[in-house]
């Protein structure tokens, strides 16, 4: 293939804040380019955003069945599609890419409930497509790194895990501003699910905590609450965890922290020492012990291959959010490039998020509303 990926996108039109994120994670290495969308499920609306974007106005589709249609009688159509809608609008549009032959990229979480994702893995199996879900966070240099570093027994069998995800930007009824769309539609049952601040970011602090150490979460306890008067889903959480090696865990997402931005960080304890990374200072991985702290960063010293691929600046140039998301993107590019010239990607290009990892993402929060709706009673992951 002599050319970029071809890119469609589902949602992320004019006023989206996810959808421009996804155009970015995706422009950054010049290996895709977004040549259609149906951008909003409103016609009109659809086009002008297309047309914004530079997008030719014939392939600005009214809807994603009429571009999913259209594309595939083109000998120039797309070769995969962006899903960036909310939750309630995953599944359709995946289903109807995949069994229409295109590779499918899609924002978390997969679907809106885990019936819908268990169906969507095995239309993925069928078709054997490249599937990738957007948990950005373990695109970062340094979550690669710890997640090497615990592979290698840095820090001795794993004991102790603390993640949490506070953000203080529901802290009152943003939802009811009228100003504000990403409110309505996360703390809306209708669009985001049976979770509010679990499905939303504590998915994210799940998948973090399982992609670092490799283990999984075989038990868990949660405390959930709604303090907002009137809103429908919780906005705060607080669980105990029982990893699979015997580990303990604690994991809090609030969206009520006020004052609090994007605080997703986590600390591994291990038999011989601890690591530690947090999302708002991405470059700095925390290596401790009691007999000395060090700090990994991009760049510096030797660090694993997984790192390296994942870092494209020189040191003291931090890499963020944008960069991580597109190293989602860019993996997912080299994969889809693999699979239409008949090729093996290799594990790097393989190291993105799943179908399994959004069916694990939705079994969490089954398992964390189930127990929080019990007062907080252990519940089983599968």
């Amino acid at each position: 293939m002599a050319r970029k990926i071809r890119l469609g996108m589902v949602g992320g039109g004019q006023g989206a804040f996810i959808g421009a994120v996804h155009r970015i994670a995706a422009a950054i290495d010049g290996e895709m380019e977004l040549v259609c969308g149906a951008f909003s499920s409103t016609p009109q609306k659809s086009k002008a955003s297309g047309i914004a974007l530079m997008v030719d106005p014939d392939r600005c589709y009214g809807s994603f069945e009429e571009m999913i249609l259209q594309e595939k009688k083109r000998t120039d159509g797309m070769d995969a599609v962006a899903i960036v809608t909310p939750n309630h609008m995953h599944f359709a549009p995946a289903k109807m890419a995949l069994q229409n032959g295109f590779h499918v990229i899609c924002d978390k979480p997969v679907c809106f409930n885990l019936t819908e994702a268990k169906q969507l893995k095995t239309i993925i199996e069928k078709t054997k497509l490249c599937f990738a879900l957007t948990h950005n966070y373990t695109g970062y240099p340094m979550v690669k790194e710890a997640r090497h570093l615990i592979k290698k027994g840095a820090i001795g069998n794993i004991r102790k895990i603390i993640v949490e995800y506070p953000q203080g930007w529901l802290s009152f009824a943003a939802e009811r501003s009228g100003t504000n769309k990403q409110a309505e539609w996360r703390t809306d049952p209708k669009r985001s699910g049976i979770a509010g601040a679990v499905g939303d970011i504590g998915t994210h602090a799940e998948n973090l905590a399982e992609y670092i150490t490799g283990l999984k979460i075989t038990q868990l306890c949660a405390d959930t609450t709604t303090y907002v008067t009137g809103r429908l889903l919780d906005d705060d959480a607080n669980m105990l965890l029982r990893f699979n090696n015997g580990a303990k865990g604690i994991l809090h997402c609030s969206q009520i922290c006020n004052g609090d931005q994007n605080g997703l960080n986590i600390r591994v304890y291990g038999e011989k020492g601890a690591l530690q990374w947090r999302q708002e200072t991405p470059q700095y991985l925390h290596h401790k012990t009691i007999e000395g702290h060090s700090i990994y960063q991009p760049g510096v010293g030797k660090l694993s291959d997984a790192a390296n691929y994942n870092s494209r600046i020189p040191f003291g140039h931090p890499e963020g959010y944008l960069e991580a998301f597109a190293n989602i993107y860019r993996n997912f590019a080299r994969t889809v490039r693999k699979s239409i010239d008949g090729k093996k990607p290799t594990a790097m290009e393989l190291d993105f998020p799943t179908i399994d990892d959004g069916i694990r993402g939705l079994q969490f929060v089954a398992a964390a509303i189930k127990s929080g709706k019990a007062n907080a009673k252990w519940v089983k992951m599968p």
